[in-house]
């Protein structure tokens, strides 16, 4: 139970005629039986009995039960009101607690700090740690999820030394990151900061998967018991208001992209290295050592430094406020012979990426109907598919709505659209059956179409469009080349539109025909950049491998059988593998992390098995630390070698030995001299090319597509 709101709550009784019983908050027990001792030597000092032993007319036993009985009664009262203000979200669980090694223990405040922190905000660390990092984070960005790793690293290296403290900033292109801050923030409330940080890593494990289905799977995980509340807080978006509060300090303190850090105040920016952040808290250490040593107290040593390092920042530079609403940047996108609605003379083109199954996606249609009564032809609508992967049923719907165009052209397809979003909720193969019929298609060819994945390679041209332009998320708009993200509200759109006009009838006040306007309006826009690229060199011919081994490309991985995001893209790396079979060559590189204590083992375990079995053993290996990554010691790895039928003692001298230690170092050189420093990371190259596409992190299958094919045609 945390202590009261004031400092001195208190509950007064009569007890024992004169006597009276003052009963303070259960914040420790050393003031309950201080308060104990006082009551009893306060009735010894009273004046005698008169007669049989009795004080002011009552025996001093009874007295003295008197008090503990209020003290019970008092205790319920107090654990009464927290358990009033958990259920409420005044407090969290933990907050409601005198220590659980959390660093949210008691309710408290850092408000007077330039980034103010509080028990409201989940944190891991005590909070009289020298340096407090203060995290601006988004669930859904790749970044913020590259970076974990390296925060996982801080945490091992500094132990109690430093604390973290999360705040929410979800982006407005990223149309599940609020949802899933909702949800962390309630995990918080509902069953304190350790279930917090458990919910928060599964998150970024599956950052394709931030839907309501997975929330709760994670949040009763996580610890929550009351699951009905957590669902009606999220239906009512009960935890929103801190979501929110989050985000305007995050903008008010420069925070404006994620992930944003702030080290005892100083910024960091970005998915930064570990030697970047080693170089901010090691000189935050010496300098809060310093004033701690100079009597300024533990738990205000966060308060002090970030206020000095306010003073000292330099001033940030101005932004006009404007631009910062409104992003100005043009982008060339192209409309192709995607579905449209609305001239191609139109003044104004909607380029829309979107998905049938997402419920955001959904919430915008309206605003795309009020826009069309609005300006009639000054607006034409693209639709872009962009099915995202943790929508299973997008892609099938987007199959039955470009079957619908092919029967019917154009009209068909928006009369499917609307159908389809009509029924969101029921996308199943029977449901678009009946609403092909509904519609007036060739059921049978409907069937087909999403049988065979007919329109796939149109699905995945969108995609790699979307790719191009970091289009990440649905719905993500383009007006004329300029960037509106999310189910914005009409207002966004009318401002954008309006001047988008303006424009327009310029140019065809100066002679640009009405049927060239759109590419005229983005002439001048910005393209897609180029992709990344590595120095690599070649892979040694006794490297892991599988695939092809004459294949023209070559997809070079960096991986470490501990880390959590090397897990996650193996079924993407199996998608591909089975899409391009003998296209490719697939080499694995052991780059075992130094936050990964167990992987280095597991790199040499995957090393004998290949030396004793061929590739064959190396994969089985892999494939079995891969499906239990959380237990990799020894002796599990003993197990799998003679589930395996690996020579045990060939086995066991090689890991005692450390007989692969110098190939697994060597691997880590290659990655290392090619400047890569994070798993699961990729080189997509021709055979004999000096440079390959670079993938970092679990990318879905479109990004490793697309660079394929650009491979492959250049191996042509």
């Amino acid at each position: 139970m945390g202590p009261w709101p004031h400092p001195a709550r208190v509950c007064s009784a009569p007890c024992a005629g004169r006597s009276r019983v003052v009963f303070v908050s259960s914040q420790g027990k050393d003031t309950i039986a201080k308060e104990s001792k006082a009551a009893k030597a306060a009735l010894d000092k009273e004046e005698k009995p008169t007669s049989g032993g009795e004080i002011g007319g009552m025996n001093t036993g009874v007295a003295i039960i008197g008090f503990i009985l209020c003290f019970l009664a008092g205790g319920g009262l107090m654990w009464g009101y927290d358990q009033h203000r958990l259920k409420s979200g005044e407090i969290g669980a933990d907050n409601a607690t005198a220590e659980h090694g959390t660093g949210n223990a008691g309710t408290w405040n850092d408000n007077d700090s330039p980034i103010p922190v509080s028990s409201k905000d989940p944190s891991k660390g005590p909070r009289t740690a020298p340096v407090t990092i203060v995290i601006f984070s988004d669930y859904e960005c790749p970044y913020c999820s590259r970076v974990e790793p390296t925060l996982a690293q801080v945490e091992s290296t500094y132990k109690d030394k430093v604390r973290f403290v999360w705040k929410n900033q979800p982006l407005p292109m990223h149309p599940n990151a609020k949802p899933a801050a909702e949800a962390g923030q309630g995990v918080f409330v509902l069953a304190g900061a350790e279930a917090f940080w458990k919910f928060h890593d599964e998150a970024f494990k599956n950052q394709k998967s931030l839907n309501q289905e997975s929330f709760e799977k994670w949040a009763a995980a996580a610890g929550v018991k009351d699951m009905k509340k957590f669902k009606d807080g999220l239906a009512a978006h009960t935890w929103a208001d801190k979501v929110s509060e989050d985000s305007a300090l995050g903008n008010k303190v420069g925070a404006n992209g994620t992930p944003a850090f702030f080290i005892n105040g100083v910024n960091v920016s970005g998915a930064q290295p570990f030697e970047k952040f080693k170089e901010v808290i090691d000189a935050e250490l010496t300098k809060a050592n310093a004033k701690i040593g100079s009597g300024t107290p533990k738990d205000r040593i966060y308060v002090t430094m970030s206020q000095e390092n306010k003073k000292a920042a330099p001033p940030p530079p101005k932004q006009d406020e404007e631009e910062k609403e409104d992003d100005k940047t043009v982008w060339k996108i192209p409309v192709g012979t995607s579905p449209q609605l609305g001239p191609s003379t139109a003044l104004v083109t909607i380029a829309v990426f979107s998905d049938f199954q997402c419920p955001f996606c959904s919430k915008v249609e309206p605003t795309f109907a009020n826009l069309r009564k609005k300006y009639g032809d000054k607006i034409r609508i693209v639709w872009k598919n962009e099915p995202l992967p943790f929508h299973p049923r997008a892609e099938p719907a987007a199959e039955l709505a470009l079957e619908a165009r092919a029967q019917k052209k154009d009209a068909g397809f928006w009369a499917a659209h609307d159908k389809l979003f009509e029924n969101q909720k029921a996308l199943n193969d029977e449901d678009l059956w009946k609403y092909a019929g509904e519609l007036g298609l060739n059921v049978d060819a409907v069937k087909a179409a999403m049988k065979d994945h007919k329109y796939k390679s149109q699905i995945d041209a969108d995609m790699d469009v979307a790719e191009d332009f970091q289009a990440n998320g649905t719905p993500h708009m383009f007006i004329n080349g300029r960037r509106l993200v999310g189910a914005q509200p009409e207002e966004k759109f009318t401002k954008i539109i309006d001047e988008e006009i303006v424009k327009a009838n310029a140019l065809l006040a100066k002679g640009t025909k009405p049927e060239a306007l759109y590419d005229a309006l983005i002439h001048d826009g910005k393209g897609p950049p180029d992709p990344e690229k590595k120095a690599l060199v070649m892979p040694l011919p006794t490297a892991p491998f599988k695939g092809n081994d004459k294949a023209k490309v070559v997809i070079q991985e960096f991986s470490d059988f501990e880390c959590p995001f090397c897990g996650r893209v193996e079924d993407t790396l199996k998608q591909v593998m089975e899409a391009y079979k003998d296209k490719v060559k697939f080499v694995w590189h052991d780059l075992p992390l130094p936050m990964h204590p167990n992987a280095p083992l597991a790199a040499q375990a995957g090393r004998e098995a290949f030396k004793q079995k061929g590739a064959a053993g190396f994969w089985a290996m892999h494939d079995k630390m891969f499906s239990n990554q959380k237990d990799l010691k020894r002796e599990t790895l003993d197990g799998y070698a003679k589930d395996l039928g690996l020579n045990m003692d060939q086995w066991k001298a090689a890991l005692d030995g450390s007989v692969h230690k110098a190939a697994v170092d060597a691997d880590a050189k290659i990655g290392n001299d090619a400047e890569i420093s994070g798993t699961p990371a990729f080189v997509i190259s021709v055979v004999g090319a000096k440079e390959g596409y670079f993938i970092s992190g679990a990318q879905p299958i479109g990004k490793f597509r697309k660079l394929i094919e650009k491979a492959l045609a250049e191996a042509k």
